[in-house]
């Protein structure tokens, strides 16, 4: 029998073969924006920008999506950039074309002859947005699919012989509105372009054919049930042979079929050794299904991959074939640089998700639009969880659950992207969308998970991105799980409390039953890469950049951009890792969804990747140092703090969050105490018979003594499990305050008085330290300094803090000889960084170089500084914007970088070369 069948089913293959059952559409298409005047020609699948049409980019493009900050549009600094010929704009990528309404595009066809009396459709894989076709004269219809095909039947238009097929693309907002920031049409990510990118064919079958198939693995039955939609579009009933086969397992039944659509399920058992879906082993079993008219000898033929995989939650825990689940996500926001649309080839999307698999990452969130088939069969293959939503942000510029027409959109948008995906196994999560508006939301979303709960229980099912939080959801998607939260600024864990890594978010998910996964965690910014700039040779050009650009080369600081983005990226990445490494310890936890992996072009330029737009890497943190805090296995150290003086212990609870294929047995572990040189100063080991999968598994308590410490220094402690290793930077100072020999020479004051003035002119050395608070407007007292990098960024945000993006500086300065760091923030700059302003020093002297530099915001680029050098007459004057009078006997690494600064001070090399007036440094202060 089983050879039957594969002879069987090879014979129904070659059958198809040998007939012409498709006509590729792909190619030269006539095309009009009037539909009277068809005087161009365009290659489709593509769109019109990358076809080179439609209107140039003016001050006045009425584009499609939210801008927050409309400074561009009055603002005296981007005049340039508004003027007709030359225009350039900041919100996001700009395309070297821009049309929005209706475009027709017109194609002759042949229809052979044999396709008579047939069941004849028209495919089109990815349109955007609204469809209207004709054959010929003739209106056949109206598709409006953002997330699935548009497919139309013309089994009643289409004869044998020549046609004109003539397609209307509409890619305006009309009555139905998404949600004009959507990924799915916004103009922020893969632009709001018109046309189709993917497969365009005819397509006959016979009268009696397979409409569609729907596959429910069962892992503990091992066996699949099949629910097949057969037409029939005799006029009479007609008796057919249905056939199943998976990995040679067949099943056969004859079936009845009345006119029209009909439901047939059949369980095929796929025997007693079945292989498992998951990212581990994405392995992929084939349905083939056939369907034969048993009175014209007439066969239809449908293939498809599925997964034998069961996706669920378990006692408040996400699982995947029993086996818990920790979800390490990123989201995808639709950005394509090179062609303004989504890539509808399986490479392209391979290339993406290696991308986050390199990088620890095991899922892959669809912000508010859903990717084509290519994006499934890749996920499938490489084993990634996807969450898919219905192209849909309803808020800003709409609602939902108030009865608008995009009520009933995103009803049939679910039912579109799960009947055309739904039988992939990487398709384990779907929500409506990104942060519903609406009085009416929660209802509505109520109903829509309960629905598709009760209808489709092959995947987990949640009521939108960030909110609400409802019974009903399998899982909840929620934003207060994170270490920096929208609108907290500077009263966030990162900003407002000193380093340590013993926090997490256990007692605050305590209080749901469902799995909490982290809502859009990070959204840390990055300086940007101007080199990146050579990439964008397609569709989109980086406009933004340049004008980014321009602003840092009339400032004076072009030199810097590299070192800007080294240095930023280091905080950057230093920010993710804690806040991967808090979701990884706290318990019971569903996992994380990082905004982001990659770059966001859009939204202001929200630069929050350690990757760009093209998913390519920017110099500063490789994949692999990544995978140490963001992996299936992580070594973790709860450390109450990271500052420490010698005469304290430094204690650590070491735990391991374990979430790989299998439980690990007999496994070695460890710990080490090391200098910047690799030398090993303590150490210790465990020994662990079974490492369950979970997370807050205790491997031991570390307890090191800091005595011999005896000058200022960086150590990292380092944990290792079998082959994972993490670690930790951690600073030792002197628990005593050092004297500076010949420190009396140095006048430290917060303020140029008469008094101090007077010295200057006599040739004293002073330090101005600034108090919080005190620094003037004009100088940098509006900038809002923290230890983080930027959130998100400050165009689209309103201006939330902070406004900077950490310290540049010249670790071998001698002003910095006894204060240990590297050039860009670590934790021992946490101090500084929030007990300081950033000083506008341009205001001063162009020439001016900082000592340590505070890196400015991208839009502003203005030259700040943390610490500098000037002469004010005959003296020598060092000016901090940090902070030395308060509370300096609890801030030890204040003082140890007071010590530096002044020993440098009472040293011969204190030589400052530029000079100010008094007036200006008196500019610095406000009046007392």
């Amino acid at each position: 029998m089983k050879i039957k069948t594969l002879t069987l089913f090879s014979f129904l293959l070659a059958s198809c073969s040998q007939q012409v059952t498709k006509i590729d559409l792909s190619g030269s298409w006539q095309f009009t924006t009037d539909s009277t005047h068809w005087d161009s020609t365009v290659l489709l699948p593509g769109s019109m920008a990358s076809n080179g049409l439609g209107e140039d980019i003016t001050a006045n493009t009425p584009w499609t999506g939210g801008i927050v900050d409309s400074a561009y549009f009055r603002s005296d600094a981007y005049a340039r950039y508004r003027e007709p010929g030359h225009v350039k704009i900041p919100f996001w990528l700009q395309p070297v074309k821009y049309y929005k309404g209706a475009a027709w595009y017109k194609k002759e066809v042949t229809v052979p002859e044999g396709w008579g009396q047939q069941d004849i459709s028209l495919f089109l894989e990815r349109c955007h947005w609204e469809t209207r076709l004709w054959v010929d004269d003739k209106e056949v219809g109206m598709q409006n699919a953002l997330g699935a095909p548009h497919q139309y039947d013309l089994s009643d238009v289409l004869t044998p012989g020549k046609h004109t097929l003539t397609l209307r693309i509409d890619n305006r907002v009309k009555d139905i509105d998404p949600g004009e920031n959507s990924h799915s049409i916004s103009d922020h990510t893969q632009g709001n372009w018109n046309g189709v990118i993917g497969d365009m064919f005819l397509q006959v079958r016979p009268q009696v054919n397979i409409a569609r198939t729907t596959i429910f693995p069962d892992i503990s039955a091992k066996s699949i049930r099949v629910k097949t939609f057969l037409r029939n579009r005799k006029k009479n009933e007609v008796t057919a042979l249905l056939a199943l086969e998976a990995d040679g397992k067949l099943l056969q039944k004859e079936v009845n079929l009345q006119p029209g659509t009909n439901e047939v399920e059949a369980v095929l058992a796929l025997g007693d050794d079945i292989r498992l879906w998951d990212e581990f082993h994405p392995n992929l079993y084939r349905l083939k299904v056939s369907l034969t008219d048993k009175e014209q000898k007439t066969t239809d033929f449908s293939e498809e991959s599925f997964g034998m995989r069961d996706f669920k939650v378990v006692n408040g825990c996400i699982t995947i074939n029993n086996r818990p689940v920790f979800l390490r996500g990123a989201l995808d926001c639709a950005a394509f640089p090179k062609t303004g649309y989504p890539p509808t080839d399986k490479e392209t999307w391979r290339r993406i998700f290696t991308a986050f698999q390199a990088h620890g990452l095991n899922h892959v969130r669809f912000h508010s639009w859903c990717p084509p088939e290519a994006a499934f069969c890749a996920a499938d293959e490489m084993g990634l969880y996807l969450e898919i939503e219905c192209s849909s942000w309803a808020n800003q510029s709409t609602t939902i659950g108030d009865g608008r027409p995009l009520d009933r959109f995103i009803w049939d948008e679910s039912e579109r992207i799960v009947n055309t995906f739904g039988n992939h196994p990487s398709f384990c999560m779907m929500m409506y969308g990104n942060e519903p508006a609406g009085v009416g939301s929660s209802t509505y979303l109520a109903n829509f998970v309960t629905t598709w709960k009760d209808r489709d229980n092959r995947r987990l099912y949640c009521s939108g991105a960030g909110w609400p939080m409802l019974a009903v959801n399998d899982f909840l998607s929620d934003p207060a799980p994170r270490i920096q939260g929208w609108g907290q600024g500077l009263r966030s864990i990162i900003n407002a409390e000193p380093p340590r890594t013993d926090y997490d978010w256990s007692e605050y998910v305590s209080r749901f039953s469902q799995p909490v996964v982290s809502h859009e965690i990070g959204q840390w910014c990055v300086y940007p890469n101007f080199k990146e700039i050579s990439k964008y040779d397609g569709v989109m050009r980086p406009a933004n950049m340049e004008i980014f650009r321009d602003i840092l080369q009339n400032n004076g600081m072009i030199h810097l951009a590299d070192s800007f983005l080294l240095a930023s990226g280091k905080l950057q990445a230093l920010c993710y890792k804690a806040d991967v490494e808090a979701a990884l310890r706290t318990r019971n936890f569903g996992g994380f969804q990082l905004l982001g992996l990659n770059d966001f072009p859009g939204q202001g330029t929200a630069l929050v990747g350690v990757l760009d737009a093209f998913w390519e890497g920017k110099g500063y943190i490789s994949p692999e140092e990544y995978r140490r805090f963001c992996a299936p296995t992580v070594p973790l150290a709860r450390l109450p703090k990271l500052i420490y003086k010698n005469d304290e212990l430094l204690n650590a609870r070491v735990e391991v969050a374990h979430y790989g294929e299998t439980p690990l047995k007999n496994v070695a572990a460890g710990w080490t105490l090391s200098d910047t040189a690799g030398n090993v100063l303590q150490s210790g080991q465990w020994k662990v018979d079974l490492l369950p999968i979970g997370n807050n598994f205790p491997l031991g308590d570390i307890s090191a003594s800091l005595a011999q410490m005896e000058t200022p220094r960086r150590l990292v402690l380092e944990v290792a499990v079998g082959e994972w290793k993490n670690s930790w930077n951690v600073w030792v100072y002197p628990a005593l305050p050092l004297k500076v020999e010949g420190e009396e020479s140095i006048r430290m004051v917060d303020c140029l008085d008469a008094t101090t003035l007077k010295a200057l002119e006599g040739g004293a050395s002073v330090l101005l330290s600034l108090k919080k608070g005190t620094l003037t407007r004009q100088m940098g007292g509006d900038i809002q300094v923290g230890f983080s990098s930027i959130f998100w960024n400050t165009a689209w945000t309103g201006g939330q803090a902070p406004h900077t993006l950490g310290i540049l500086c010249n670790p071998k300065h001698p002003a910095l000889s006894q204060f240990p760091t590297e050039y860009y923030s670590d934790y021992q700059w946490w101090d500084a960084m929030s007990h300081s302003g950033a000083i506008k020093v341009a205001e001063l002297s162009p020439e001016i170089a900082p000592i340590v530099r505070v890196i400015d915001d991208w839009f502003t680029n203005r030259p700040l500084a943390l610490l500098f050098e000037v002469k004010v007459g005959n003296g020598k004057l060092l000016v901090s914007g940090v902070d030395f009078w308060q509370n300096m006997d609890k801030r030890v690494e204040a003082r140890q970088l007071l010590y530096s600064l002044k020993k440098y001070m009472a040293s011969p090399v204190f030589s400052p070369v530029v000079s100010v007036q008094a007036e200006q440094v008196q500019q610095l202060v406000s009046d007392k």
